[in-house]
Formats: structure tokens, C-alpha cells, sequence
């Protein structure tokens, strides 16, 4: 957890951590997660004339500009900084490039009510007093503000709005991957707060505004990586879905021809039509909140294990139901951060992927820990019964199989702890979440890894006997010792060889081993540890003899690799 914050995904509940690794399905929003959240204004349209980079210097232009320097919430500080949500702060400095102040409009048109942005309005009003009228302005999704107007502004009044060909030029700076803005006026007399929402009807359409906002340059890498781990990525956006195919096919979320799913007809769709939709369907537009959590669990009744980004309160139930919740650190609300696991510090989609890899890792190294444990502890105990019912003696003093338990097992145990992740980690589909730890092969693996580690074991301590050696117990402890170290080596990958991955990719395993055979051969050789340990030094031979007999367990170790990576040997 603490490596995986140093990398801005900060873990708030530790049993997502192995979630991670069995995510399927990873449900990400656009806009600042998968963009760099910087907007900028980069294209106009004022009804009546083209789109372009700039809008003529027209009285209409006039008028829309200072609607966008109403309508916002943003702060300007006492340096001139605008601070707020991307897209207002976006459009405040568009209004200051043409040399606006948005303060002194702001002063000269006060504001008296507002009616704040919603999902379900997909819309921003602010109503403002201008000398004896009230000014209404509106901005917000193109399809919901067009369909609140019927007029443009014209030389000699308002003329009456084509919607259409609004609407047509909206879609045409959408599929330029272009978030477009539609703002509309009404001028009207004072009107009692209770008629607020009325102010939505009969409205003068200032013009469209497409808003930029760049696709972070490490998004499109991760989303190749999720796919090469077997991890889908879907795109569920508030955005025009012209806009959201543009990104999405840019970042290779969608093919060209892939189906993007509208919020109206995700409205439409029956629980059976949603779970069919679910399979195929990998970008979603203009979405509610609640679509977000019909989305989800249509997803986890197919059986995948989904991870979630958000960032608003109206996001929380989503969040809570997800497998693994990811919320925004940055752009987040304090509810979206309570409901969430995960916490993206960057709100970096790339991070999420990166926690992805940590938590495939992580997993990977539990299963390496309980793998060395499990076995060797078995070797002791296998050990301990099967010499006397052989006919030969206790193999081990007490004092030696703590020393086996405490040091040989603990220290390199530890050290798989660091283990870095395998080159192939996001090339493999995901771990079924319900799969039990020793699936894979490690039963197996453990059952006839603890009996060879037991025969050799035991193959030292008969010939110790039977050859009339008086210090026999002390070889069958070092067997026992140097077999557990030559395994803990091995067992670094399931399937790469060791002289692969190379004995100094893993500093602290290699440390461990080294100071636990430093600190074996110390109880063997010391004198005043003999008394201690019950051993006695080993002749070159007796030790080379060890040496022999514990490395047949590495060796056999790297030959089951070989064979399951040559296809010989497969696992269930």
C-alpha cells in the first residue's frame, strides 16, 4: 500500500488491493481521467455564419461573450488566476482573450438566482438583473438548450432558430472530439423565483462553443496494456457521443465501427436488452448517474469483476457497488472519496492501471510466500514423522527446528515480499476472484516439493547413520536448511527460470539468503554455537555431500518450470 501511494493511487481499504488483480472490466469517465482536464476554447459558431477559431467581431459576438462571463461559478483571484472547473475556467479566459474583463461584467450584470448544473437537466441558468429587465443565461448540453430556444439573434431583432441546422453543426464539432456547449439568453421581466424553471422555454440561442481538451499522452499506452491483460475498458461519459467516439476510437477504447450507447436509449432498454448490451458495448454517452449503477451491475450479473472511476457525490452509489471503487483525488468530492477503496491522487487513468499491476503483483507474491511456507513447513513435519517410523532417530533437536522455522523459513519468506512483478504480469487475462489460492498447481506443488525436500532430507540423515558419523544430526540440518534456500530461489516465478530472471533482480531475496547461509554455517562452524545448536563442524567432503544431495530439490524445481513452459506440464 505504501509503494502503491508513492505512485498516487492511495488504497483506503486493504481487500481491494487484491481485488485489482482480478479486474475484468475497468469503467472509466473521460474527462480528466483518460484527458488532461485543461479545455481550452478552440472553436465558435454564431447562428447564421460558420464555425470557425474565432467568431466575427459582430454584435452577436458581443452578446455571447458576455453570457459566458455570466455564467459560471468560477473565482478569480486578487493575481487574476481563475480557479474552478475546467470547462467554466476554460471559457472565462476564452472571454478574457478578447480582452473582456469578466469581473467588471459580472459587477455591471449582478446575479440573483441560479439554477446549478444537473445530470438530469444536463444545464446551467443564471439570472441576472440588466437595468429593468432580468437577464436569464443558459449553457449546457446543445440538444437540451437548443430545444429550450426559438430564436437567434438577427441585424434588425431576433429571428426565428433553425434547431436543426443547430443541432447539425453541434454533431459536426462533436465528432471532432470537440465538447461542445450550447449558450442561450432571455431577457424578461422580474420574475418571481417560482418561475425560474420557465426561463428554459422561448430562449435566444447565442451560439456553440467547442472545447478542446487533449487526451493525457500516457492514456492511450495504458488502454493497450488493459487490453493485453484481457482487461476491457469502457468509457462512460456526460458527453456528446460524437465526442466520445472521437476519443475513444483515438485511444483505441472503441474500433471505428464500434457501437456508442446514448443515455436515452440505455433509458429504453429492458434489464435483459441491458445485459446483452453490456457485452458488446464499450463506450457510453451522456449518462445519469443512476445509468452509471445499471451499468455496473449489468456488468457484475455477467460475472465481471468491474472497477469504477468517479468523482461526484452523485457517483457514490456507483462507486459503492463496484468492485474496486476509484476515486478522483484531485477533481473528486469528499462523498465520491468516502464510497471509494481506491483513491487516485493524480486522476491519472494510466495510475489506475499502474494499481493494477501492484495488485496483480502483490497477489503473485502471496501466492510465492504461502508456496515456500507451505512447503518447507511440510518438509519439517514430514521430516519429524517419517525417520522413526523408518528406523532412524529423531532427526532434529528442538532448538534446530526452531532455528529452521525462525530464520531459514522467516527471512527469505519476508524477502518474497519484494519480489518485482514478472515480465509477462499483464499479458495474462485476469485471476477468477473466486479461485482459490492453491489453484494453479500449487497443491501439487507443495505435496511433492515437501516429500522430495522430506527424501533428501532424510537420504542425509541415513547415510549419516549408517555411515557411523557422529555428527549426522548436523547434516540432516543443513540438507534441510540449503534445500529450503535452493527452493525459495526457484519458486521467484512459476513458469521463467532463474537464470532468466537473474539471482540480483530481487536485492533483498538475494540478501536474505545470503545472510541466512552466513548465519547457518556460523551455527555449524562456531564452537560456542555448537553447544547451543547441538551440531559440529562438517568436513569439506560432508559439507560438499550436502550441498549435492539439497540441490536436487532447486534442480527439480527448474524442471517442472521447463516443462510447463515448454507445454508438457499443465495445471488446473
Amino acid at each position: 500500500a505504501r509503494r502503491m501511494a508513492r505512485r498516487r493511487a492511495l488504497v483506503r481499504r486493504l481487500p481491494a488491493v487484491e481485488t485489482l488483480g482480478s479486474v475484468t472490466c475497468i469503467c472509466v469517465d473521460k474527462t480528466g481521467t483518460l484527458t488532461l482536464n485543461r479545455m481550452r476554447a478552440e472553436r465558435w459558431w454564431l447562428p447564421g455564419g460558420p464555425a470557425g477559431p474565432s467568431p466575427p467581431d459582430t454584435p452577436a459576438r458581443a452578446r455571447l461573450l458576455q453570457a459566458l462571463a455570466l455564467s459560471h461559478d468560477v473565482h478569480v483571484t486578487r493575481e487574476g488566476e481563475p480557479v474552478g472547473e475546467a470547462t467554466e475556467v476554460a471559457l472565462v479566459e476564452a472571454v478574457r482573450a478578447f480582452g473582456l474583463d469578466p469581473r467588471e461584467i459580472s459587477a455591471r450584470v449582478p446575479r440573483q438566482a441560479e439554477l446549478a448544473f444537473t445530470a438530469e437537466r444536463a444545464r446551467m441558468t443564471t439570472l441576472h438583473r440588466e437595468g429593468d429587465h432580468t437577464l436569464a443565461v443558459t449553457k449546457g448540453s446543445p440538444e437540451r438548450v437548443i430545444a429550450g430556444c426559438d430564436w437567434i439573434p438577427g441585424p434588425h431583432g431576433p429571428e426565428p432558430l433553425d434547431a436543426s441546422a443547430a443541432l447539425e453543426q453541434a454533431e459536426r464539432m462533436a465528432a471532432d472530439g470537440l465538447r461542445v456547449l450550447a449558450v442561450a439568453e432571455r431577457r424578461d421581466e422580474d420574475p418571481s423565483p417560482a418561475s425560474l424553471e420557465r426561463l428554459d422555454a422561448g430562449q435566444t440561442l447565442l451560439g456553440l462553443v467547442g472545447l478542446v481538451d487533449p487526451p493525457r499522452p500516457e492514456a492511450a499506452g495504458a488502454v493497450a496494456t488493459c487490453r493485453a491483460a484481457g482487461i476491457t475498458v469502457i468509457m462512460i461519459t456526460g458527453d456528446h457521443p460524437f465526442t466520445a467516439r472521437a476519443i475513444a476510437t483515438r485511444l483505441g477504447i472503441l474500433e471505428h465501427d464500434g457501437e456508442v450507447m446514448s443515455g436515452d436509449r440505455l433509458a429504453l432498454l429492458t434489464p435483459a436488452r441491458l445485459l446483452e448490451a453490456a457485452a458488446r458495448v464499450r463506450v457510453y454517452a451522456r449518462v445519469t448517474p443512476d445509468q452509471k449503477l445499471a451499468i455496473i451491475s449489468a456488468l457484475q450479473e455477467r460475472h465481471e469483476c468491474v472497477a469504477m472511476t468517479g468523482d461526484g457525490s452523485n457517483d457514490a452509489p456507483a462507486l459503492w457497488r463496484a468492485d474496486v471503487g476509484v476515486a478522483m483525488g484531485q477533481g473528486g468530492t469528499d462523498v465520491a472519496r468516502e464510497a471509494a477503496p481506491l483513491v487516485l491522487l493524480d486522476d491519472n487513468f494510466a495510475t489506475l492501471v499502474s494499481a493494477v499491476r501492484d495488485g496483480r503483483r502483490i497477489y503473485d507474491n502471496i501466492r510465492k510466500f504461502v508456496r515456500y511456507a507451505v512447503t518447507c513447513n511440510a518438509a519439517e513435519i514430514a521430516t519429524l514423522l517419517l525417520g522413526p517410523l523408518l528406523g532412524l532417530p529423531l532427526a532434529l533437536a528442538p532448538i534446530q527446528l526452531l532455528w529452521v522455522n525462525l530464520v531459514t523459513d522467516g527471512l527469505p519468506g519476508i524477502a518474497l515480499a519484494l519480489e518485482p512483478a514478472e515480465a509477462n504480469l499483464m499479458r495474462r487475462p485476469p485471476r477468477p476472484r473466486g479461485e482459490n489460492i492453491f489453484a494453479g498447481g500449487l497443491w501439487q506443488h507443495v505435496l511433492w516439493v515437501g516429500l522430495l525436500m522430506t527424501g533428501v532430507t532424510l537420504a542425509a540423515q541415513a547415510l549419516g547413520v549408517h555411515a557411523g558419523r557422529p555428527h549426522w544430526q548436523t547434516m540432516t540440518f543443513t540438507v534441510l536448511a540449503l534445500s529450503q534456500m535452493g527452493h525459495v530461489l526457484a519458486i521467484r516465478s512459476e513458469r521463467e527460470s532463474l537464470f532468466r530472471q537473474g539471482v540480483t533482480s530481487n536485492p533483498a531475496l538475494l540478501l536474505a539468503v545470503l545472510l541466512t547461509l552466513l548465519l547457518q554455517q556460523a551455527v555449524v562452524y562456531l564452537p560456542w554455537a555448537n553447544g547451543i545448536f547441538r551440531t559440529a563442524p562438517l568436513t569439506a567432503g560432508e559439507l560438499a555431500g550436502c550441498l549435492l544431495l539439497s540441490g536436487v530439490v532447486f534442480i527439480a524445481v527448474e524442471a517442472e518450470k521447463l516443462l510447463v513452459r515448454r507445454g508438457l506440464l499443465r495445471y488446473r
